[in-house]
């Protein structure tokens, strides 16, 4: 298969990286002067047409890995200028986009496709690194079977396992993904931050132990059973203390520690571990700071 990747981004770079040394030819990439950097230095030898009209000519896959925004606008500028046609497939790669952005190409008669990896990629090479073993969403239009099953080879030819995922539900699903990883890493910060205050001054090798620990025992034992700390024991004068600390030295994390607290408070008490009594203690702790 022939590929054409219009802006080759982190994603969309270490996407044909794997599928050029899966086979495919990558015939061209176009995008502005990051992408051609990108080609020269990960694809050598790839070739960097700037028009990305003429870049797609010869692709039987086109992946847009433009911005989310910026999607629907390049899938029409393709297909205002006859680029697009039946026997192709468009495939973007956003997580939050619907297939609607693609409608142009669909009208010109190709087919669409959404490819999402669900992996976090600061640079390039971590992304080249972090795609085998990861997860490949794969939405297509309904009914469409031939194409989810061009979205799964593509996602195993790079060494990722595909899922499908339902184009009505990509907001939630992209929600659950901020939850996962942005959030992860704000919530994070914010640790960094407030152990700054109490002292540590570097932070981050003392507490990512804990942090690494926290994650492997969501893994091997599932949030309920893998959640600690105060809010999951019931133990209302340690979250007063910890308020009072904030307030006097961090008030800017008063609302998402309370916040979150409340989200601990309905894991340990669906989980059993929490009776409502002692829910009920924290809770008026808890309200004082609301």
């Amino acid at each position: 298969m022939n590929i054409s990747v219009i802006g080759a981004g982190r994603a969309g770079t270490a996407l044909a990286v794997h599928w050029r040394r899966a086979g495919y030819e990558i015939v061209a990439i176009s995008g502005l002067d990051k992408t051609k950097a990108r080609g020269e230095e990960h694809l050598p030898g790839i070739n960097f047409v700037a028009d990305p009209s003429a870049a797609v000519e010869d692709a039987e896959l086109i992946v847009l890995g433009v911005p989310d925004d910026a999607i629907a606008a390049v899938c029409e500028a393709l297909a205002g200028d006859g680029a697009l046609h039946a026997g192709q497939t468009v495939a973007h790669l956003s997580g939050a986009t619907g297939l609607d952005a693609l409608a142009s190409a669909r009208e010109k008669g190709a087919k669409v496709l959404g490819l999402h990896p669900l992996q976090t990629f600061p640079t390039v090479e971590a992304a080249v690194d972090r795609i085998e073993g990861s997860a490949i969403a794969v939405t297509v239009e309904e009914g469409d079977e031939e194409t989810a099953e061009l979205g799964d080879r593509l996602a195993a030819d790079t060494g990722a396992r595909a899922f499908r995922l339902d184009d009505k539900v990509k907001s939630l699903y992209h929600a659950a993904a901020v939850f996962a990883s942005n959030y992860l890493v704000a919530v994070t910060a914010e640790a960094e931050e407030l152990f700054k205050a109490a002292g540590l001054p570097e932070p981050r090798k003392l507490f990512m132990p804990l942090a690494r620990a926290s994650l492997d025992n969501v893994a091997s034992l599932g949030p309920e059973a893998a959640l600690t700390g105060p809010a999951a024991r019931g133990d209302a004068g340690t979250v007063a203390r910890n308020l009072e600390a904030l307030s006097a030295n961090a008030p800017q994390a008063i609302p998402a520690y309370v916040a979150l607290a409340d989200v601990a408070l309905d894991l340990a008490e669906h989980s059993g571990r929490l009776s409502k009594d002692a829910r009920t203690q924290v809770e008026e702790v808890l309200s004082e700071w609301k």
